[in-house]
């Protein structure tokens, strides 16, 4: 994985947010779903192949090919960083899963 600082600092936000929770709710259940939904989160944002991704929809089911790597088959750094690409079909699956998610993990904490 390219971004290995960003992970390592996302499971350790996440171990602080877990502890956090454990010292308001003294449950460790409630620490066990904060740690699923966490997990959760930061697989679906950071691990995901994104120059996979980042081509559309209706390409995905195909393999990638080397013109679809674009600058990356060169070994080049692309100008502008393709994760941060805004996808409409992406944002809309992401917001749906996502909110879904918060909405069921923030009635079981607030319980």
């Amino acid at each position: 994985m390219k971004d290995d600082a960003v992970f390592r600092s996302s499971m350790i936000s996440l171990a602080a947010i877990i502890v956090l929770m454990g010292l308001y709710t003294q449950s460790l259940q409630k620490m066990v779903a904060t740690y699923f939904f966490g997990m959760f989160v930061v697989c679906g944002v950071l691990l995901p192949d994104w120059e996979f991704f980042n081509r559309s929809v209706s390409q995905w089911c195909t393999p990638v090919t080397i013109p679809d790597m674009g600058s990356q088959a060169t070994d080049q750094k692309p100008s502008f960083p393709t994760r941060f690409k805004i996808y409409p079909v992406r944002l809309v699956v992401y917001t749906l899963v996502y909110g879904f998610a918060f909405y069921k993990w923030w009635k079981f904490i607030s319980n």
